[in-house]
């Protein structure tokens, strides 16, 4: 049996707090398998049913790559024209991706027609197929973090047109582009907070006892 100590509990809490959504990354490349090698820690996250959802696209073709960019565009400036005033003068100045610069894009999608674990769990909740892959994406995340790389989740982007550019089966349900990378720099804060678009909040603000 693997026993886990204080030492390593500490250490477990820290990479949780130290882990950030990243928008701004170096030029310097990834080392070779570096993405293969996160790929297979995120699947070893949980699954419904052991159902095993998560579909990964390495994103290496340049033309793919603005392809993604030009829609992130597009659709950012949509997302800004939602907003007023000074809302919308804050939101103008956030940067909400980093596809220019990270050296690594990967794609994840859930695929919602596999017969991997044969439906067990699906039934009443089949959405759980798109939690299963979210807590993939969480464990790469952190397993990233863990070697000093940065990944960020660009959601400002059409699905219909990430899908139509990667060209995956109609049965894929996207669910995230990541951009990853070293990223220029570290904090303990988030940066939507640290630009003062919004706060973390107490857990007991979302808590409820019955």
């Amino acid at each position: 049996m693997v026993e886990f100590d204080d030492t390593f509990r500490r250490q477990l809490h820290e990479l949780f707090v130290w882990r950030r959504d990243v928008r701004r990354f170096r030029s310097d490349p990834l080392p070779e398998g570096a993405i293969d090698r996160l790929i297979e820690t995120a699947c070893l996250s949980p699954s419904v049913g052991l159902s095993q959802p998560w579909r990964f696209v390495i994103v290496d073709d340049a033309v793919r790559r603005r392809a993604v960019i030009d829609d992130f565009r597009a659709c950012n400036a949509d997302a800004l024209s939602c907003y007023s005033g000074e809302r919308a003068a804050r939101y103008a100045t956030l940067k909400l991706s980093g596809l220019e610069q990270a050296p690594g894009h990967l794609a994840v999608f859930a695929d919602k027609t596999s017969d991997i674990g044969h439906g067990l769990g699906r039934a009443t909740m089949p959405e759980t197929t798109e939690y299963s892959v979210v807590a993939a994406i969480t464990a790469m995340w952190l397993a990233a973090r863990a070697e000093d790389i940065g990944l960020g989740w660009v959601s400002i982007l059409n699905p219909d047109r990430v899908h139509a550019i990667l060209d995956v089966p109609e049965t894929w349900k996207f669910i995230a582009y990541l951009c990853i990378g070293y990223p220029e720099g570290e904090c303990d804060r988030p940066e939507l907070e640290q630009a003062k678009w919004e706060h973390r909040r107490r857990a007991d603000e979302f808590t409820l006892r019955r």
